[in-house]
């Protein structure tokens, strides 16, 4: 599970942006959380809610949505010789809620399936744990998602979505001290510099955010030698 941890509040603000998204695409309440607690595929439903804007047919969405999930067909191949001894039950309920981390990281750090029954348990309590992890983070949020949606005023529509899906990216790439005072440095220096034109304030912001860690990267080698 601490492996999943790492990960989870970038899956929460995915999952939070997935929620807000399928209730200003026109969905209703009913709809969105339906499919919001049953499919569990973030690109899947990011692939769908466009084409239900649209009104596009429904096997269309159904296509898009089975040809976007293709990968987890070799998934699955991959998969068969660590969970072919479990029940259909079992193996079903793991396939549901396997995502690309959870089978990222199981295959990671279980790369030979050869093991015996207690090596098998472990296997299972590994990919049950992360994959509980996920499903909660991205489930609990899209649900949150949901029901915040009313409370944000209509104008903002898909955009503020698009802003909490860049929320969710930086929360996952912010992995050390120095990335998250980068993303500060240019936060702040967006927001300084947004009187200027042509939206030159996120060049500004990246200028910034480099040159400091620049600076940052190169005092911290100077210690490490002088040490």
């Amino acid at each position: 599970m601490r492996d999943s941890l790492s990960v989870a509040p970038g899956l929460a603000a995915w999952g939070l942006m997935m929620g807000v998204a399928m209730m200003k695409s026109g969905m209703s309440l009913t709809e969105s959380l339906l499919m919001g607690v049953m499919v569990f595929a973030g690109s899947s439903q990011l692939a769908a809610i466009p084409l239900l804007m649209a009104g596009a047919p429904m096997w269309v969405i159904l296509a898009t949505g089975m040809c976007v999930n293709l990968r987890f067909v070799v998934f699955s191949a991959h998969m068969r010789a660590y969970v072919m001894h479990l029940p259909l039950w079992e193996r079903l309920v793991t396939g549901y809620l396997t995502t690309d981390l959870t089978y990222v990281m199981f295959t990671k750090r279980f790369p030979s399936h050869e093991a015996d029954d207690a090596q098998r348990l472990g296997h299972q309590a590994y990919l049950a744990g992360n994959s509980i992890v996920n499903w909660t983070a991205w489930v609990g949020c899209s649900v949150l998602g949901v029901v915040l949606a009313n409370f944000i005023p209509t104008p903002w529509g898909l955009s503020f979505a698009g802003i909490l899906a860049l929320l969710g990216i930086l929360c996952s790439l912010a992995s050390s001290r120095l990335r998250v005072v980068s993303a500060g440095v240019a936060g702040a220096a967006a927001v300084a510099a947004f009187a200027l034109p042509f939206k030159l304030n996120v060049l500004v912001a990246i200028a910034a955010a480099v040159a400091l860690c620049l600076i940052l990267e190169e005092s911290g080698r100077v210690r490490q030698e002088a040490t």
